[in-house]
């Protein structure tokens, strides 16, 4: 005859259910549900069924049938593509360097002391605080042909004599949102970079002037690299924000003049919600992952051998 076992608790002693929290494994589970939870419903979710949309002939209202890879086929042979693909990398890499130089040359003021320090650090990030929207359409006034202040200003000091189309000429119109992008950017930069000049003790730089190295030495081999490993992280997260930079181009140019400022956001969304034709959407927005991921990868090693350094 089996005995059975009986527990006994005494007053005050905890609960098995109560230890479990008391298990750091458990505890670091227990708080990483919710953020599992929005990293599945908007992330992953999207990202598996876009891959779902993009291997089938789907549109709006229609579910589709699979195909295989012919979306991937079909837009890799699509002239408006492959501009969206050279302007997607020209539009990175140009706004990247001038807002790397750009933010570098800034933070360096910044870390300087001066009256009004506070106020201008504070002034500088008005372009990143202020709502993309709102400040792109700003700029899209200030470039349009018959209002522009641009050229209000430019033919009273006698550079042009005429009207100059921005938007409406697909090389000043690339140059127009590549100029506000790197207006956007450059706060973004400047303050990351002033927080990483924050950490470097500035003995070393007085040390070495004492030795006699002048101000563009101690940047060289001083400053730059302490403030690499920072420089590699904002300059990762500033090219994925950008390579899948959406609004401001939507917002000034919306793909044109005859779609020649697209870029793989743009253009994604002009096919898969302006046509309605999701799948070919869908395989547009998947075609930047690989070079995002390789991108990522790339960098994250560079970052990891400067850190061993």
């Amino acid at each position: 005859m089996a005995i059975a076992e009986t527990r006994i608790y005494m007053p005050g002693a905890p609960r098995p259910r109560l230890r479990l929290l008391e298990d750091e494994r458990w505890l670091a589970f227990v708080l990483l549900v919710p953020t599992l939870a929005l990293l599945g419903m908007f992330i992953a979710y999207p990202f598996v069924r876009g891959i779902l949309l993009s291997v089938t002939n789907a549109r709006v209202g229609v579910p589709g049938e699979f195909v295989g890879l012919a979306n991937f086929y079909k837009i890799f042979n699509d002239g408006i593509f492959r501009t969206s693909v050279y302007n997607t990398f020209v539009y990175t890499g140009v706004t990247t360097v001038f807002k790397l130089a750009l933010g570098l040359w800034l933070a360096m003021l910044l870390n300087r002391n001066f009256r009004g320090k506070a106020f201008t650090r504070a002034f500088i990030l008005l372009p990143f605080i202020i709502p993309t929207v709102l400040s792109t359409f700003a700029w899209k006034w200030m470039f349009d042909p018959t209002f522009s202040v641009l050229n209000w200003l430019l033919y009273h000091l006698g550079l042009i004599t005429g009207r100059i189309n921005w938007l409406g000429d697909p090389d000043l119109a690339m140059i127009s949102i590549i100029i506000v992008n790197i207006w956007r950017g450059v706060p973004f930069f400047a303050i990351s970079l002033l927080a990483g000049l924050q950490t470097i003790s500035p003995e070393l730089s007085e040390a070495a002037a004492i030795d006699g190295a002048k101000p563009l030495q101690r940047f060289w081999y001083i400053t730059w690299p302490l403030l690499l490993p920072v420089t590699m992280v904002v300059v990762l997260f500033s090219v994925i924000q950008t390579f899948a930079d959406f609004q401001i181009v939507y917002v000034m140019t919306g793909g044109g003049p005859a779609n020649a400022t697209h870029l793989f956001a743009t253009y994604a969304y002009q096919i898969g919600i302006g046509t309605g034709i999701l799948s070919e959407g869908a395989a547009i927005s998947l075609a930047m992952f690989p070079v995002l991921f390789l991108v990522v990868i790339i960098q994250l090693l560079y970052i990891r051998r400067v850190e061993v350094r």
